[in-house]
């Protein structure tokens, strides 16, 4: 059986997500406690896609290095190819031009999430005759994405990065399958007016030369994790269908409804968590509320305080605040109460951060 090769893209400098991508890459941001880019790389595992290299950015190469190794303890083989700055997803794509060799491959942008994978859609890239296939799903405002251009009968004629007057409310999914005819395109190519190099014009060559790309339309969700909202909701989605009731922790005086995860370690202290929630190791849950649609990652502390629809990153300690929703809260920040009168919180706080509200 013929296999395939995976890149998946780890750099970018993530300014929508700021304060937080201060101190770590935002692929690394968990949802239901567990980083976006490793679904990513579990994804292409599972669609039997083993040997595979990761495009590192300018910051924080070492976090990822960290958390993936060389990819035994995921079922796959990792190269890591240093990009440096984030010249656009062609320039992360020539780079792997000695990796790739003569095989087939998938491109994976590591913030993005697919409800039902690319299993189905890689092996389809595999029986086909085809130079390349791109997934497409239908947007509502389609402006900031790459944007098919389709015929009468629904074929791809055409790729245009982020235009103002759309040709059609169908944008680029972050998976790409390639040969390695891309690199001669990619070659050719001169950044663009964003100072990237970009994929849909190396695509649009690739066409305009006669070779055959394929679209295909993506089933289920599909969600670029690139802002708080999203983040939030890509989290609550996963929790829904994910997270199964797994109580492991210690109940003290304490009442658990629904679908709950709470890891080894863990005590819930006169506490009601409400699923779909989870909540990792060794932390304190004591005199609160938690869920639903939460998720609280090892060695926090939510003392006297309400948590609802949040993604609590490790070590943080939430003290007093009656109540806290759509919020994102960075590795170890602290948010202690001092009394005041404010009822509802929404936060979006870096890590190490200190608020004293």
């Amino acid at each position: 059986m013929v296999k395939m090769k995976g890149i998946i893209l780890h750099g970018g400098a993530g300014t929508r997500l700021r304060p937080l991508t201060f101190s770590g890459p935002k692929q690394l941001i968990p949802l239901a406690n567990k980083p976006i880019s490793q679904y990513v790389l579990e994804n292409l595992v599972s669609s039997d896609v083993r040997d595979i290299a990761i495009i590192l950015g300018e910051t924080f190469s070492e976090l990822v290095r960290e958390h993936y190794g060389d990819g035994s303890k995921f079922g796959a083989h990792i190269t890591y190819i240093n990009q440096g700055k984030p010249l656009g997803i062609a320039h992360a794509i020539r780079l792997c031009r000695e990796f790739i060799g003569e095989d087939k491959f998938v491109v994976y942008l590591g913030d993005n999430l697919l409800q039902s994978g690319i299993k189905q859609y890689a092996e389809d890239f595999l029986s086909r005759d085809v130079d390349a296939m791109v997934l497409l799903k239908e947007m509502d405002d389609p402006r900031r994405f790459g944007v098919a251009k389709l015929d009468a009968k629904g074929n791809l004629i055409g790729l245009v990065e982020k235009p103002k007057e759309p040709p059609s409310n169908y944008v680029l999914v972050g998976v790409y399958f390639l040969t390695p005819l891309i690199f001669d395109m990619i070659d050719r190519l001169k950044p663009s007016w964003r100072g990237e190099y970009e994929v849909t014009e190396a695509l649009q060559m690739l066409m305009e030369k006669g070779h055959k790309i394929e679209s295909k339309i993506v089933d289920g969700w599909w969600l670029d994790t690139g802002k708080k909202d999203n983040i939030l909701y890509a989290n609550a989605l996963i929790l829904d269908e994910q997270i199964k009731r797994d109580v492991k922790g210690k109940l003290i005086k304490s009442r658990v409804e629904g679908r709950v995860t709470i890891e080894k370690g863990t005590k819930i202290i006169e506490s009601t968590v409400r699923g779909p929630t989870i909540i990792g190791k060794n932390c304190l849950i004591k005199n609160s509320f938690i869920g639903p649609y939460v998720s609280i990652n090892d060695n926090t502390q939510i003392i006297n305080s309400n948590i609802e629809y949040c993604v609590i990153l490790e070590g943080a300690i939430i003290e007093g605040v009656n109540r806290i929703r759509e919020s994102l809260v960075g590795k170890y920040a602290r948010i202690i109460k001092d009394g005041s009168n404010r009822k509802t919180l929404k936060l979006h706080v870096g890590d190490y951060s200190e608020m004293i509200l």
